[in-house]
């Protein structure tokens, strides 16, 4: 935010040279840019020529030439901080008023502050320049409220607005989530290991092993090793069996 003791070191670090009462306003104009954070990329013709928006360079240049115009002044300037957008100020005499006009690269609206040149300058002042103004603070703040605070918010809405863009974009590219993803994931599957039977099988037919139920029913094989009466490989043992009526010998 500018402010009037930095404006006026501005001025008086410059030493401007002053050929009448609309030049000191257009110069505090100027400074009040500078105290802003603003730095001045062309200024006099150069800053009405038809390039003065579309050259790319942000390089600071010097503030001759800046009242070579009859009855009008123009300045170009760039902010760094607040983005790469270059913001043109012209000046035009109306009889005892000074219209000052700002425009922001890429808008069609400026902003407009109209100042009565006789309430703010004395028409003498030697080579005091404190002298060659008078209620220098209220200008500053004028200049401050009508032009270039607005500068700011429209360059912080200008930011919004592109970062609003950049992420509605961003989520438009993301992929459809793949079904399933990120959903909670099944309950595992219990497993029950069964206890180690006791007791049963034989060396023959051995039982089951540990982890392993027990089959239902018995194998119809007993015995041990031995080969006896009830053994399969009798056909149906000594006892008979339906498929070989009395048995074997």
């Amino acid at each position: 935010m500018a402010s009037q003791k930095l404006v006026l070191a501005l001025i008086r670090a410059a030493r401007p040279t002053f050929r009448n009462q609309n030049d000191k306003i257009a110069f505090a104009v100027h400074s009040s840019f500078l105290a802003s954070g603003y730095v001045l990329t062309a200024t006099g013709p150069q800053a009405l020529s038809d390039d003065a928006f579309s050259d790319p360079s942000n390089d600071e240049v010097s503030v001759d030439h800046w009242n070579e115009l009859n009855d009008e002044y123009a300045f170009v300037y760039a902010n760094p901080e607040k983005g790469s957008e270059k913001v043109l100020v012209k000046c035009l005499v109306m009889n005892d008023k000074l219209l000052v006009h700002a425009l922001t690269q890429g808008s069609s609206e400026p902003l407009s502050l109209e100042i009565d040149v006789g309430d703010y300058a004395e028409e003498d002042g030697g080579s005091n320049y404190s002298q060659q103004f008078k209620n220098l603070d209220k200008l500053v703040k004028r200049i401050d409220g009508d032009i270039l605070s607005k500068l700011d918010g429209s360059a912080k809405a200008s930011s919004s607005s592109r970062s609003s863009e950049t992420s509605d974009r961003t989520r438009q590219e993301l992929p459809d989530p793949v079904a399933g993803f990120g959903e909670p994931a099944d309950p595992p599957t219990q497993i029950i290991f069964p206890s180690v039977p006791i007791g049963s099988g034989s060396d023959l037919v051995p039982g089951p092993a540990a982890g392993v139920f027990p089959s239902r029913g018995g194998h119809g094989i007993g015995g041990s090793m031995l080969v006896g009466p009830n053994d399969p490989r009798w056909f149906g043992g000594i006892g008979g069996d339906p498929a070989f009526p009395g048995g074997l010998p």
